[in-house]
């Protein structure tokens, strides 16, 4: 079975395998903002706060019984006395990891669950989504007489179909500001950037801990056929503006640019990735990955730098003066071709 048509066949709520014993697996991440709904100017407590928030997600009526303390994160924002009253406070992370309930097989008496297709379920799982972000969305909670006012987004990397229509936006404002009528081809995104994946999960086992190229591409070739892709360390990923893991290892986390064949496969593939967790079979550790499309043309840039030479670094520009450069391929010619 190729890879279109696994993408085509999964379902939301089931794992996506990959080579290496790891699997793709859905969860909803939401992001929290915390602003005080009175005039109060105590300070923030993170626990209480989060404690509060956990009560009302476990109890009805949104009854997430599953939500561990390890899936919910609070933590004050720098600077309180420098900001408005309107502004932030707090931030916070949501995860909801456990979306069992929603899997029609787990419902007893549903009659429609051998019916239920993957449409079906995909579209019973964005509506679900929808209605927890409205029901989230604007509730206020009373920490001992202190009110905080909470509000709810989704980030961009794991919406799937505001991912698709950005692109589709970019390049259709693309073609509209071309005037050569000529040159007026629709184009289509082919690229994909994965950040803040694990660099020994993506290694050679027991050779290194650095991110293999070729366990990379085999992993990610589940998801269709590749043409090229680079791998880097992703140091900046999850540091904090205040400057607080700056002690972190340097290398422990790679991103990935992954050049697909086709439209088709990349489509697949963003739409594999988006809204899930990257696990390891015999690991706990659930990796919450960014994924987004490649807009700046980060393959098509690197073919037009060309490599530097200890040849054309002896021959750079000093002091302003720039050495006459004959191409490589002109020279090859003259020597070949002379007259």
């Amino acid at each position: 079975m190729s890879a279109a048509t696994t993408n085509a066949a999964l379902r939301p709520t089931e794992p996506f395998p990959l080579p290496s014993d790891l699997s793709l697996v859905r969860r909803l991440k939401l992001l929290l903002s915390f602003s005080r709904a009175d005039l109060s100017v105590s300070p923030v407590d993170e626990w209480q706060l989060k404690s509060a928030l956990l009560a009302f997600l476990r109890n009805p009526p949104l009854s997430l019984s599953l939500v561990q303390d390890s899936d919910l994160s609070v933590s004050r924002l720098p600077d309180l006395q420098k900001r408005r009253r309107d502004d932030p406070v707090a931030s916070g992370i949501l995860y909801v990891r456990d979306l069992s309930f929603l899997h029609p097989s787990n419902r007893k008496g549903d009659d429609g669950a051998k019916e239920m297709t993957q449409e079906k379920e995909e579209e019973k799982y964005l509506q679900w989504r929808s209605s927890l972000v409205e029901k989230l969305a604007g509730i206020e909670l009373n920490l001992k007489g202190v009110m905080y006012q909470m509000s709810v987004e989704i980030p961009a990397f794991d919406d799937f179909k505001a991912m698709k229509k950005s692109w589709e936006d970019f390049y259709a404002s693309e073609l509209v500001s071309i005037r050569n009528p000529v040159r007026k081809i629709a184009k289509r995104p082919d690229t994909i950037l994965v950040r803040g994946v694990p660099s020994r999960w993506f290694a050679e086992t027991r050779i290194s801990s650095k991110a293999s190229t070729l366990v990379t591409h085999t992993i990610f070739s589940a998801l269709g056929k590749i043409r090229t892709l680079n791998i880097s360390n992703d140091d900046e990923f999850g540091a904090s503006k205040d400057g607080t893991n700056k002690g972190l290892i340097s290398g422990l986390n790679c991103k990935v640019w992954v050049q697909f064949e086709s439209y088709d496969d990349f489509h697949n593939a963003m739409k594999a990735l988006c809204g899930r967790s990257l696990e390891k079979e015999g690991s706990r550790l659930k990796v919450d990955y960014e994924v987004t499309w490649d807009s700046e043309g980060f393959f098509r840039n690197a073919q037009y730098e060309p490599a530097q030479t200890k040849l054309e670094e002896r021959d750079a520009p000093v002091h302003g003066s720039r050495k006459h450069y004959t191409p490589r391929i002109e020279s090859d010619h003259r020597k070949r071709f002379r007259d």
